[in-house]
């Protein structure tokens, strides 16, 4: 799998909502290997997107259309400022992969060194991760050859979600947290929504 993360202020969600909508409805068809996204706005007018692509070819050939230039350079324009772009071939799968019934996502990016105790933390045990936090649906961990990791994280919703971080882990999933989050960013995506083929 594939991942691309698109990240920007946008004042106009409303506009950017409804074009994103367009490309699910008039271009997704003609995007070989497009499987989905998962896309939100923050409390603070912050755009998150995880664009999800079976490999980076499909992304590649699909940037190339010029029917999806058209349609980028209209969603550029939406935009209050620069928007950040992440491309990513290394691809994790928490559970199934997240859900489009969810009622509550977050995005967490952060950097690591050790990139192996990451992805380990989120594959190892993953039946005991479910029972402690059945509110967890999935998730993806998208990760860059600099160690900068995007994780989305599906939960069934968000007032589920807050009861959960209440709940106290286990010493050796504290210690790998605190690694892994030491100077993470969280993306609380309220009303997220989802397109998938």
């Amino acid at each position: 799998m594939f991942i691309q993360i698109i990240q920007g202020k946008c004042t106009r969600q409303q506009e950017l909502h409804e074009h994103l909508d367009t490309w699910r409805n008039e271009l997704g068809s003609g995007a070989p290997g497009w499987l989905g996204g998962t896309y939100g706005f923050t409390d603070d007018d912050m755009f998150v997107g995880v664009v999800r692509f079976d490999s980076r070819e499909s992304a590649m050939a699909n940037s190339g259309r010029p029917e999806q230039d058209a349609w980028a350079a209209r969603m550029m324009e939406l935009f209050d400022g620069p928007v950040e772009f992440h491309d990513c071939d290394d691809v994790t799968l928490l559970m199934d992969g997240g859900s489009d019934s969810a009622g509550f996502v977050q995005v967490i990016r952060g950097r690591v060194d050790d990139v192996e105790r990451l992805r380990s933390m989120m594959t190892t045990d993953t039946d005991s991760l479910h029972q402690m936090r059945p509110e967890i649906i999935g998730g993806t961990l998208a990760i860059e050859p600099d160690g900068t990791f995007t994780e989305t994280v599906a939960f069934t919703s968000e007032e589920a979600a807050r009861h959960g971080e209440q709940l106290e882990p286990p010493p050796e999933v504290r210690s790998d947290l605190e690694y892994v989050m030491a100077d993470a960013q969280f993306y609380d995506l309220h009303r997220p929504w989802f397109a998938s083929r």
